[in-house]
């Protein structure tokens, strides 16, 4: 079990996204269609786990093979296929013992692309929103006991409450079978 670790808003965050985004974008050249800072990271004001999530789209199969070696030559290690979407890959870096970045890569077309930069972009556009999610985030961190991985599943029932919400007001695709 790993321990959770929420901290408040770091202004730092938006340089430290674009210095990693730029060495992410160095490697992988024309393969990423494009490199999108998500998370709690990328929402100004809004308390999260200090590690920074990118979003790195490209355009078919072939091209999500070719940048696992480029990535691990960045120190991101490759975790394969993430969850229940074979159309998204996951790598993790660390320094020093402590994890600092995640990136989750999507072979477009991806609905949990979609849903990742709209979940993200809904936060920042409503400052109400942002602050309820802080608070389900510090509740259901003290209801789990900080354990990360309970952590990240008690809160999905937000997450998609809010993609529910999106996807009524036309914000959003409808959600087809996975």
């Amino acid at each position: 079990m790993g321990t959770l670790r929420l901290v408040a808003w770091d202004a730092a965050w938006p340089e430290r996204f674009a210095a990693e985004a730029a060495r992410v974008r160095g490697a992988l050249g024309e393969r990423a269609a494009a490199i999108e800072h998500v998370g709690s990271t990328a929402v100004p004001g809004l308390a999260g786990k200090p590690v920074l999530d990118l979003a790195v789209a490209v355009a078919g199969e072939p091209a999500a093979d070719e940048c696992i070696a480029p990535l691990q030559a960045l120190g991101y290690e490759y975790r394969g296929a993430y969850g229940d979407d074979p159309r998204r890959r996951y790598y993790v870096r660390d320094e020093d013992g402590r994890r600092v970045a995640h990136i989750h890569l999507y072979i477009l077309p991806a609905r949990a692309w979609d849903e990742k930069l709209a979940f993200r972009d809904a936060l920042r556009a409503d400052p109400a929103l942002a602050a309820a999610y802080q608070a389900e985030k510090w509740r259901v961190a003290e209801e789990v006991a900080w354990d990360k991985a309970a952590y990240s599943v008690a809160k999905g029932a937000f997450v998609e409450a809010v993609l529910a919400r999106l996807r009524a007001e036309g914000r959003l695709a409808p959600a087809a079978p996975r």
